[in-house]
């Protein structure tokens, strides 16, 4: 209140302070009444909300979602099958350069494994001219074999048949001795008595040597015919020998089989040794081209570590070539989030690197929990046991046709939302 008006209200009467208030209180004016459409607005605006907190609610739980999850690719390692000594690199061999499947990448000192080669090579022509001589052996040592159980046959038929023949002349000689025998005797019996007839002289002379001579004669005749059955026994019992080495020949001659096999089985091993030298061969010329390493695939080359005139060995990691046409995401869904889950299911795949989202599906499912395998799995029979809940490794497949720049890279962060309904 001012001053002003204070002084005035003192000089006030009474009777114009009554009439003073009640002007004032007719000139206020009356209080506006609320409208009541106000109250239908509010509550249509909380019926909404709710409307779309249902749907909202709803919606969520036909979708999973997680931010734990990066695109993956193959990491192809190049590295040599021999040893050697680097002695030419692509100049296209960069990191972070891109490579086509067969390009040339680095070359290893060829000329020890040409060396391999060429003596492989000729290790392989003598052994063949080994296989070819054996081959030809076999039908000449058969036939031979064959011959000599021919043979040895014949001559020990042969020297059982002049046995027999050896026999008869025995038989004979001894025939012929008895009868020499008879003669002899009787030859001497004429030549005794003539003697006593010439001496008394009542013969002559010459008749008495007829019969000396003729008994003299009879008496060679005996010696000849005894001589005779000791050559025919002596023929015998040479022959008798000769029928027992004979026999010891087609005993010998016999083997013809085995001398056969034997020719055979030196086949097989020439056959066996030729083989062994064309595997060699074959590593020699695969150990030779090993010298050039081309690229396995196409991609985008990284972490290379080789370089001019490095000693290199097999298995040692040259390089790494990531192929970008087979890409995937691997998403780590907590274990409560599977439990609607299923391959095929579409999803949604938000990209960080490009802002911008892809669509794809659900590939496949884990077969365990990704701490199991770890290189040193959790190991919960302590009894000490705290529950905490775990990721599953969901592998994801991007539909094709969506990056034709190949822009995604392996490792880059991705948010992607399945649909489970």
């Amino acid at each position: 209140m001012t001053s002003e008006q204070t002084e005035t209200d003192l000089v006030m009467t009474p009777e114009r302070k009554v009439k003073s208030i009640a002007f004032a209180r007719d000139e206020e004016p009356a209080p506006a009444k609320p409208r009541s459409y106000s109250r239908w607005v509010v509550l249509l605006v909380a019926i909404v909300a709710v409307g779309l907190g249902a749907k909202w609610w709803l919606d969520s739980r036909g979708y999973e979602s997680t931010d734990d999850a990066q695109i993956e690719g193959h990491l192809d390692l190049v590295s040599p099958r021999i040893s050697g000594t680097v002695v030419s690199i692509n100049p296209q061999v960069e990191n972070n350069r891109f490579v086509k499947a067969g390009t040339l990448l680095l070359e290893l000192d060829p000329r020890d494994y040409q060396a391999d080669l060429e003596h492989a090579q000729a290790n392989l022509d003598t052994r063949s001219g080994e296989a070819r001589s054996a081959q030809v052996a076999v039908p000449i040592v058969d036939a031979a074999a064959q011959g000599q159980l021919h043979s040895a046959q014949a001559a020990r038929e042969q020297a059982a048949a002049s046995i027999s023949e050896y026999q008869a002349n025995l038989a004979l000689a001894q025939h012929r001795l008895q009868a020499d025998e008879a003669l002899h005797a009787r030859a001497e019996r004429d030549r005794v008595r003539y003697q006593a007839l010439v001496e008394k002289h009542e013969i002559s002379r010459s008749e008495y040597d007829a019969r000396d001579t003729e008994a003299t004669a009879t008496a060679q005749a005996v010696e000849g015919d005894r001589a005779a059955i000791a050559s025919a026994q002596q023929k015998i019992a040479e022959a008798q020998s000769l029928v027992a080495q004979r026999e010891a020949q087609v005993d010998a001659a016999r083997t013809a089989p085995e001398q056969t096999t034997d020719a055979r089985a030196k086949l097989q091993s020439a056959g066996g040794h030729l083989a062994q030298a064309r595997a060699d061969l074959h590593t020699a010329q695969l150990n030779l081209s090993y010298t050039k390493i081309y690229a396995p695939v196409s991609g985008v080359i990284g972490r290379k570590t080789v370089e001019l005139g490095h000693r290199v060995q097999p298995g040692q990691s040259l390089l790494v070539i990531v192929p970008l046409d087979d890409l995937w995401i691997t998403a780590n869904f907590k274990e409560t989030q599977l439990h609607h889950m299923r391959p095929g299911q579409p999803i949604r795949v938000h990209v960080d690197t490009f802002d911008r989202d892809f669509t794809g599906k659900v590939e496949s499912l884990p077969g365990g929990a990704g701490p199991l395998f770890s290189l040193f799995p959790p190991e919960n029979a302590t009894g000490n046991y705290v529950k905490v809940v775990q990721r599953f490794p969901v592998r994801l497949r991007l539909d094709s046709g969506q990056d034709p720049q190949q822009l995604l890279r392996p490792g880059m962060s991705v948010e992607p939302v399945v649909d489970v309904r």
